[in-house]
């Protein structure tokens, strides 16, 4: 354990100083938690998303080189339509902000969800598998930094893996408890506004990339 305990703990502080980043996956868990609509589930999804591309990137991708370059311009031309799509909704209702707070209520006082199960579990792997840097940092990053360990990579890529777990526990904790106290049309203004510029400027910043 006097090795394996600090490799699990260099693959954890690895995986958490590069998902802490604020990027759509981050943003897609705040915003469920401040609408209360399915934000356990899309935590569960986010961080199951994540353990598969670190597993993908420990087990095999580093030892294959990391992606190719005509799977890795698919993977940016798909995330560029996704955020660019994401970006323009955000915009939305950036311009015709709603005009109440959270899910309707419905006669009995319980929120009625707009988002079903199915499309929240589908969006959440959308923002997982359909964002590029994900790729990058978390499978051939992550998976290029296990090979330093030799044998125990995989003790690496589960330090990974539970950084990741508490990440997501950490960020729907703190949009649970964002969801229940903000209480200003103008914050959520803000906060659309602002997802759809950072929206825009990735899928603008992927875009120059292919060029």
């Amino acid at each position: 354990m006097s090795f394996a305990l600090p490799t699990f703990t260099a693959g954890m502080v690895l995986s958490l100083s590069l998902i802490m980043a604020i990027g759509p996956q981050n943003a897609h868990v705040l915003r469920m938690g401040l609408q209360r609509q399915h934000l356990w589930l899309t935590v569960a999804v986010c961080a199951l998303a994540d353990i598969a591309l670190i597993s993908l990137g420990v087990l095999g991708l580093a030892q294959l080189g990391g992606l190719s370059d005509k799977l890795m311009g698919a993977l940016i031309g798909a995330g560029v339509l996704f955020l660019g799509y994401y970006g323009w909704q955000a915009f939305r209702r950036f311009q015709t902000p709603p005009t109440r707070l959270g899910p309707a209520l419905s006669d009995t006082g319980r929120p009625t969800a707009t988002t079903t199960r199915r499309q929240a579990v589908w969006s959440a792997l959308a923002f997982s598998w359909l964002n590029p840097h994900a790729w990058l940092d978390t499978a051939v990053l992550i998976g290029t930094a296990s090979l330093a360990y030799g044998q125990a990579s995989k003790v690496f890529g589960l330090g990974a893996a539970a950084g990741s777990v508490v990440w997501f526990a950490l960020l729907g904790t703190a949009a649970f408890w964002l969801g229940r106290r903000l209480n200003s049309l103008r914050i959520w203004r803000a906060l659309d506004g602002a997802v759809a510029l950072m929206m825009w400027g990735i899928a603008a910043w992927l875009l120059a990339s292919l060029f």
